[in-house]
């Protein structure tokens, strides 16, 4: 079985358990994801298979390079590939289909995205800084204030928490319970909210450590 699939965020929502309990969940479309190649011990010194995701259509599969196709080997084009780990690689065959039921209510998962970016910020966003007065007359507001010292050591230590880039990494969240399996939605519900803004893609793969 394969380690995990990609999916797309299609936003936040809440349902109710049976004892009347609101849980937020966040609501991500996985798979379908086609099998692309297979990478075995034998050859590339490890076990995993390479799914693709998300097919292009005809005009931007025309549109794509040749080495690109020609890695598909006939099958669709997808915008997105990644790697994931399989148990055994000899039930993985190329062209196989993965989609949510690979997936069961009540599992743990770890799912991980790219963060909303935010672009440069300042210290009272990027880092939650108080800053200083607002009233008339002050010229702190929403500054950095002191970064270092003047003479000893005459510099800004490393890490130093400052304005900059802010957002736009890679993030996993860890032990997220699915809520819910949609076979005919191809959609799972998980505890929780995932990195990410809707639509992006994110990665759902099996809790690496499990705490629950």
């Amino acid at each position: 079985m394969i380690n995990g699939l990609l999916g797309t965020k299609l936003g936040m929502t809440q349902v109710f358990s049976e004892d009347g309990e609101r849980i937020p969940v966040t609501v991500i479309q996985a798979g379908p994801c086609t099998v692309i190649q297979k990478k075995t011990q034998d050859i590339d010194g490890y076990d995993a298979a390479q799914i693709g995701f998300k097919a292009y259509n005809k005009a931007k599969a025309a549109k794509q390079t040749k080495a690109k196709t020609g890695h598909f080997k006939g099958q669709e084009v997808t915008r997105f590939m990644r790697e994931f780990s399989v148990d055994d690689i000899a039930t993985i065959e190329v062209g196989q289909t993965f989609d949510v039921t690979l997936f069961a209510k009540g599992q743990i998962v770890d799912v991980s995205g790219t963060t909303k970016g935010h672009g440069f910020s300042g210290v009272m966003k990027r880092h939650n800084f108080k800053g200083g007065p607002g009233a008339h007359g002050h010229r702190f507001n929403r500054g950095t204030g002191s970064i270092g010292q003047s003479a000893t050591p005459s510099r800004v230590f490393k890490n130093k928490k400052m304005p900059g880039q802010y957002g736009n990494v890679q993030n996993t969240v860890q032990n997220l319970e699915i809520i819910e399996v949609d076979t005919e939605l191809n959609v799972i519900m998980v505890r929780g909210s995932v990195p990410g803004a809707n639509g992006r893609l994110v990665e759902i793969t099996r809790a690496a450590k499990t705490c629950k």
